[in-house]
């Protein structure tokens, strides 16, 4: 069967949507008309910088469609059913699995070839590659969806909001009456800040170097902000909390400086949670016995520590109930062919969330 997939070739060079050759979904797949997938700054990463992802590489992890068909073995879902995509592997047999933290999941990724370009065989990101109309995927990462849920919105659950909310909800276990800081209000940094909002925090200190991010930033619940080109955010942040600091600092971002921050604004016996996806090469220094005599928790959140059976269903209910915000998420919406033009805006801040979509 024939697609149109937008292909990352090389790095640091714009995405060609081509013409490619998608296979039949293998034992254990569904294939996924996909209707909507968000373009997220992980997809920015892949482009930009080396990782374990090699060129040719379909892009897009946050997508949303219609189960098109199902290979060999396949119940848990069936043609027509609307879904959400976790990405990644979710066995549900490995050690992590069964312990519940699915997001660790230690199954190694798909073997079967699934997207070809002639003779070239093209890697769907994260064994997803939602750029594309169809997508081959493990069933197992499949979460059904109501009819009432609209097919964008329901996009964004699949990484942005899950990881944003899982870090509050499930990583830190942020508690009534907290105070918490945010440092980097994008996508995913506005769901950390209405996750801390839906938790009961206190005060949420939203932290950016753009105010256009910080406005959006009290839309989501923050209750401060802070812009480090004209403070400084560590005495900032002390300075709203009696001189304390917060109970809980999110870094989702991914650079060791604003790590370090998110460390250092946080109070004794209080936890600093790593978020964003630094550059494999990066490194972050504690000094040993500040991080013994302080109590202090330096702590990382991959997907939000998400159980994608359990969690998913849940925010699509918040969703649903009005409890959190998924419209005002997003600020663009584009056509396939329009990707680098969605790539670009993201890149410039000028979307919360872009999304592309397929009708």
């Amino acid at each position: 069967m024939r697609i149109k997939a937008a292909v990352l070739w090389e790095r640091r060079t714009p995405l060609r949507v081509e013409d490619v050759e998608i296979a039949d979904p293998a034992p254990g797949e569904a294939r996924v008309k996909i209707l909507a997938s968000g373009v997220c700054h992980s997809d920015l990463h892949h482009i930009r910088r080396e990782t374990a992802f090699v060129p040719p590489l379909v892009l897009g992890h946050e997508g949303a469609g219609v189960v098109e068909s199902v290979g060999e073995g396949v119940t848990r879902v069936q043609p027509g059913d609307r879904v959400i995509i976790a990405f990644g592997q979710k066995c549900g047999t490995c050690y992590f699995c069964l312990r519940g933290e699915h997001h660790l999941c230690a199954a190694p990724g798909p073997s079967n070839v699934r997207l070809r370009h002639g003779d070239q065989v093209l890697t769907p990101l994260l064994a997803v590659g939602s750029f594309a109309e169809y997508a081959n995927v493990d069933a197992r990462n499949l979460v059904k969806i109501p009819d009432e849920m609209p097919i964008d919105r329901a996009a964004l659950i699949a990484c942005g909001v899950t990881t944003g909310l899982g870090a509050v909800i499930k990583t830190a276990r942020v508690e009534p009456g907290s105070n918490v800081a945010v440092i980097g209000v994008g996508g995913v940094g506005l769901n950390v800040v209405q996750g801390a909002a839906l938790a009961g925090a206190t005060r949420v200190i939203a932290i950016d170097l753009v105010d256009r991010k910080l406005e959006m930033a009290r839309e989501f619940g923050a209750t401060h902000t802070i812009n480090p080109n004209r403070e400084d955010p560590i005495e900032a942040v002390r300075s709203l909390t009696g001189g304390w600091g917060v109970d809980y600092a999110f870094e989702v971002i991914g650079h060791p400086a604003t790590i370090r921050q998110a460390y250092d604004m946080t109070r004794k016996g209080g936890k600093a949670v790593v978020v964003g996806l630094a550059d494999g090469a990066d490194e972050v220094s504690i000094p040993a016995q500040d991080l013994m005599r302080s109590g202090k928790s330096l702590v990382g959140c991959f997907y939000g520590s998400v159980s994608p059976y359990q969690d998913i269903p849940r925010y699509v209910d918040l969703y649903l109930n009005r409890r959190i915000k998924l419209d005002e998420l997003i600020s663009r919406r584009f056509a396939l062919d329009e990707i680098n033009e969605a790539i670009r805006a993201l890149d410039a801040g000028e979307v919360a969330r872009g999304v592309i979509v397929f009708e």
